[in-house]
């Protein structure tokens, strides 16, 4: 239990220390992947290795029935125009920020300060997104907020992409441990789910070694497993 706390603390304590960044650089090897979240976990991991993002899904969130729907005809939604508008299906939260729609998708672009500025970066990174046609290295991932229920995580799983990883306070039945990962910690407001996905990036290290991930597609669980 001792040696456990242990592993877990200097796991924690690694997002916060230059020395594993500069680590973590050095033994990337592939930096022309593509992170698909649908929070911004994705964002956190283009910044932690120091590249551009090779993804339009930074700074915002889709909530599940859209991700899920999103990736499911993933191609068909990409090809549609960004537009915007003021209201939402979705009543759970007031909307301060641009919200965007990509035919029947909902794209909440939190971290924008206006549709400009979202419609202009949104279009930039997918069009840097889609010289990259090898979905082999498109990385998914999803976390079990804004509605991603266990159905929802479990289709996620039945896609037809390589390489995937979610995040759960719960567990999923006959899903690997390794693609499917339980995280105790919990957000300050006591729900549930996983918390946010600045916090859950920096929580990742405890539970898988994302280089391996990115560098050769397999999922390696650390130490700290569930």
């Amino acid at each position: 239990m001792i040696r456990s706390l242990e592993v877990y603390a200097r796991r924690k304590l690694r997002k916060h220390l230059k020395f594993f960044e500069k680590k973590d650089r050095a033994a990337l090897r592939n930096k022309d992947f593509v992170i698909i979240s649908n929070n911004c976990w994705g964002g956190q991991v283009y910044q932690w290795y120091q590249l551009p993002y090779n993804t339009p899904f930074v700074g915002l969130f889709i909530y599940g029935p859209c991700y899920i729907r999103l990736l499911k005809n993933f191609d068909h939604y990409m090809a549609q125009e960004l537009k915007f508008g003021a209201v939402s299906k979705y009543k759970d939260r007031l909307k301060t920020y641009p919200l965007g729609h990509l035919d029947d998708i909902e794209i909440h672009f939190t971290h924008y300060q206006s549709e400009e500025e979202a419609h202009e970066k949104w279009e930039r990174r997918t069009a840097r997104m889609l010289r990259n046609r090898d979905k082999d290295n498109y990385f998914f991932m999803i976390t079990d907020r804004e509605r991603a229920d266990k159905e929802i995580l479990k289709e996620f799983h039945t896609l037809p992409y390589k390489n995937k990883i979610s995040f759960a306070a719960f567990r999923l039945e006959n899903i690997s441990n390794k693609e499917h990962i339980v995280v105790y910690e919990r957000p300050k407001s006591k729900k549930i789910e996983t918390p946010n996905g600045k916090k859950m990036f920096n929580l990742s290290f405890l539970y898988f070694d994302l280089v391996q991930w990115l560098n050769t597609g397999k999922l390696r669980r650390t130490r700290f497993k569930t």
